[in-house]
C-alpha cells in the first residue's frame, strides 16, 4: 500500500506569510529548517522546507510561532506544477495536515554533548527512524 506521510522538526526560518486564492481559501506558506546529520567533513548542514496549509486551524497555530521557535509538523509530501506548458515550474512542498510548538528538552547553550555523561540530552535531538517504503513494481 502507498503511503505519503511526512513528519518534520524545526526550526521556523522567518515571516508567516498568507496568500488568498481565487476560491475564497486561503494558502498559508512557510519554510522549516532541518539540520542534517554532520557530513564528512564536519560541517552541519541544513535543509530548508517549504511548507503550506489551507487549514484555517493549522494556519493559526504556526502564524502564533516566531521565526526560530521549534515547530513539528505532519502531512503529505506534494508536487505542484505552474505556468504555461511550454514552461512548466515543478514546485515540491509539505502540505500540512497538523502543526505544534515543539517543546524538546534541549540541552541548555553552552552545554554539549561532552556534559552528557548517559546521553539522554542527545537522544532527544536524534529523529527517529522509519521505515522505508516497499518498492512498487
Amino acid at each position: 500500500m502507498d503511503r505519503n506521510e511526512v513528519l518534520l522538526v524545526g526550526r521556523l526560518s522567518g515571516p508567516v506569510e498568507e496568500h488568498p486564492l481565487p476560491s475564497g481559501d486561503t494558502a498559508t506558506k512557510w519554510r522549516i529548517i532541518v539540520r542534517r546529520r554532520r557530513s564528512r567533513r564536519g560541517a552541519a548542514l541544513t535543509d530548508s522546507i517549504p511548507c503550506v496549509t489551507f487549514d484555517p486551524e493549522t494556519a493559526a497555530v504556526v502564524r502564533a510561532l516566531k521565526p526560530r521557535d521549534y515547530v513539528e509538523v505532519t502531512g503529505s509530501f506534494r508536487c505542484r506544477v505552474f505556468g504555461p506548458s511550454a514552461a512548466k515550474i515543478w514546485r515540491y512542498e509539505v502540505e500540512v495536515s497538523d502543526a505544534k510548538p515543539y517543546e524538546a528538552d534541549l540541552p541548555a547553550p553552552g552545554s554539549g554533548p561532552e556534559d552528557d555523561t548517559d546521553g539522554s540530552q542527545v537522544a532527544t535531538l536524534i529523529p527517529r527512524q522509519v521505515q522505508y517504503l516497499a518498492p512498487t513494481g
